[in-house]
């Protein structure tokens, strides 16, 4: 019998396993000068930072550049865009030693809001970004000008980029629902659903400065509660010291402090 065709079958195979299962080769991401004086120019978290920290911040997005692929759509994104999305993505994660956002593998940017049917021009269009689910899984959405409006001065407590890739970090244990189990331990969890939800009917009864878009469910409450605790956390200890508290343990960071 001849078993040339079989060797020569399982040899195709072997092949092909290998370039479906092998690493994508990254290629590194170094971020330049005038890249750096973008980040001190326009985002606030890393200016803050001490030079230490600032280092690890930079490496943190050029980690995250070299991975994700950033594209625009309609329009040529530029250094800014790329460098305010790698922000948005860190930001939540540095209080974290080696977290990846395993879930994600391109962000497209929108000139301005869309609709569910990703129209950006006419019609009703408000929605600023969104996580990708069934066949856009592993895809975020960003309206670029939202993306750019939450890292101004006249953002006050709120942050596209960082609302939408706090939903991925909700997602990363298979459930976006408003409580982070991959950060916050067993033990803590009901009484971080029964504090949302108390916090959730103040809000309904006018009694809370928290967006009342909080109260849409629990993962819109965890992540605009994120973007409070990332952009005014002096405040949000303040006001909702028991919310700050717990944010601080998730996210591994005291900011007000």
């Amino acid at each position: 019998m001849n078993y040339t065709p079989f060797f020569i079958l399982a040899l195709f195979l072997l092949v092909a396993l290998y370039f479906i299962f092998r690493k994508k080769k990254v290629m590194p991401v170094v971020l330049s000068k005038a890249d750096i004086k973008l980040l001190e120019t326009n985002v606030e978290f890393y200016s803050n930072l001490n030079a230490q920290k600032k280092k690890r911040f930079e490496q943190k997005v050029a980690n995250f550049l070299a991975v994700v692929i950033i594209k625009g759509v309609g329009f040529e994104v530029t250094a800014l865009d790329k460098l305010l999305v790698a922000a948005s993505a860190v930001i939540p994660i540095f209080g974290f030693d080696d977290w990846q956002y395993k879930n994600l593998q391109n962000v497209l940017l929108y000139p301005d809001t869309f609709n569910s049917d990703f129209e950006y021009e006419g019609g009703d269009r408000n929605i600023m970004g969104m996580v990708g689910t069934g066949y856009l899984n592993g895809q975020m959405v960003l309206s670029q000008s939202a993306l750019h409006h939450g890292f101004s001065s006249s953002a006050g407590k709120g942050n596209t980029g960082i609302h939408e890739f706090v939903h991925l970090l909700d997602k990363s244990d298979g459930a976006t629902d408003g409580v982070p189990e991959n950060f916050l331990k067993h033990e803590y969890a009901e009484p971080w659903i029964k504090m949302m939800h108390e916090e959730m009917e103040r809000i309904a009864e006018n009694k809370s400065d928290i967006n009342p878009y909080a109260t849409t469910n629990q993962a819109e409450f965890f992540a605009v509660t994120a973007e409070y605790f990332f952009e005014k956390p002096e405040l949000l200890k303040e006001k909702h010291p028991a919310i700050y508290n717990k944010l601080s343990k998730i996210f591994g960071q005291d900011l007000a402090q």
